[in-house]
């Protein structure tokens, strides 16, 4: 049988950029992704400093509109939705009947429409569950991915760069967004990131990518300047702040309240005015109330090796886990690792080994985030 060529990968509205600036590309959900520029260990530690910028055009970007927009998505979500201001966002999951978790995502509200940010790797997974579920409901739902562009500038000293364009952006709370015009088009910033430090993501049409990049960068020389970073800084970032990823800490095979993410779901959604509740409702109730039979821990290990995911954790001969994520941290110089453990089998301060290779390497149980910033 004649094997079938893979499709070609999509390429975002910053390719070129990434090319001019002798981005290391890689292939990630499809898509044909810078995971660095020069060292990653040093764009890290620029977005603790004071900023790094970011391609995370591969996200999806969905579009909901018309009257039962809310509703359907009060059906699609873990979280109550119907409660949002205007132009503020919201963290939330989208799960499985049996509660597993189908994607972590994030929801913005506009004035006369909604749209959700979904994982590049599930989008095309979400837009079959979102048509198998809208029923006859007056919902109009658009994939808006490929006609835009989004970025992420995260850094302590983002905001005062940004604040050279706009007062008010910096002046925006947390999980808020504003709607700006430029050459009469629309670009929406939100105070979101997925770093642990403060920041924006920006969605903009496809078409005004290297204008707007261009004037970010305007001065790539410069120390204190925002500096173009790749996929493997934003690992390690969220790892140090022990932010969940798709398809290492979540999956539909893990709930949210095994996942650390109770606050995600709303259990009393079915008592609202629709009285339906969400996909997986009924599943989570009954989760809510046992045991988890994991529990997610953070580790410090001792060394320089990189712990992987799937690596098992031992106690006194007795193989408690797996390793879920792992980096050597810039931040603090050693490695870390998130990891599910048999719940109740460890503390904060237990000395545990990761096996690696032929070889195991010992660890402390610490507590997580690694990683937090100071206001």
């Amino acid at each position: 049988m004649e094997q079938q060529e893979a499709p070609p990968l999509l390429e975002t509205p910053f390719h070129g950029f990434h090319l001019e600036h002798d981005a290391k590309l890689i292939d990630f959900a499809g898509w044909e992704m810078p995971i660095r520029y020069g060292s990653i260990i040093n764009e890290h530690k620029q977005v603790r400093n004071t900023g790094g910028l970011f391609d995370v055009s591969h996200m999806g970007r969905i579009e909901f509109t018309g009257k039962d927009a809310q509703p359907f998505l009060e059906r699609l979500l873990t979280r109550r939705v119907g409660d949002m201001k205007d132009f503020t966002c919201r963290y939330s999951l989208i799960c499985n009947e049996d509660g597993g978790v189908k994607d972590d995502v994030i929801v913005y509200r506009f004035l006369d429409k909604w749209m959700l940010v979904v994982n590049a790797s599930n989008r095309e997974k979400i837009l079959v569950h979102i048509d198998n579920n809208k029923g006859g409901l007056a919902v109009k739902i658009k994939d808006k991915t490929e006609s835009t562009a989004m970025i992420a500038l995260q850094g302590p000293g983002v905001m005062d760069i940004i604040d050279q364009f706009s007062s008010e952006v910096p002046a925006l709370k947390r999980y808020s967004f504003c709607v700006k015009s430029v050459m009469t088009m629309k670009i929406v910033i939100s105070r979101t990131g997925y770093t642990g430090e403060d920041g924006v993501e920006v969605i903009l049409p496809a078409k005004m990518a290297g204008t707007v990049i261009k004037m970010l960068l305007k001065d790539p020389g410069d120390a204190a300047a925002i500096k173009p970073s790749g996929l493997g800084a934003r690992d390690s970032l969220r790892i140090e702040a022990a932010m969940p990823l798709y398809g290492h800490e979540i999956d539909e095979d893990t709930d949210p309240f095994t996942a650390g993410l109770g606050f995600a779901v709303s259990l009393d959604k079915d008592k609202d005015e629709d009285g339906e509740g969400f996909i997986g409702q009924e599943a989570l109730k009954k989760i809510e109330g046992q045991t988890p039979e994991r529990q997610l821990v953070g580790m410090k290990l001792k060394g320089r090796r990189t712990p992987r995911q799937g690596n098992a954790i031992y106690q006194n001969g007795d193989q408690l886990g797996a390793v879920t994520s792992g980096c050597l941290s810039p931040t603090l110089g050693y490695p870390i690792a998130l990891a599910y453990v048999k719940t109740g089998s460890c503390t904060l301060g237990d000395t545990v080994t990761v096996a690696a290779g032929s070889s195991r390497v010992e660890g402390e149980i610490v507590e997580i985030p690694f990683y937090q910033r100071t206001s």
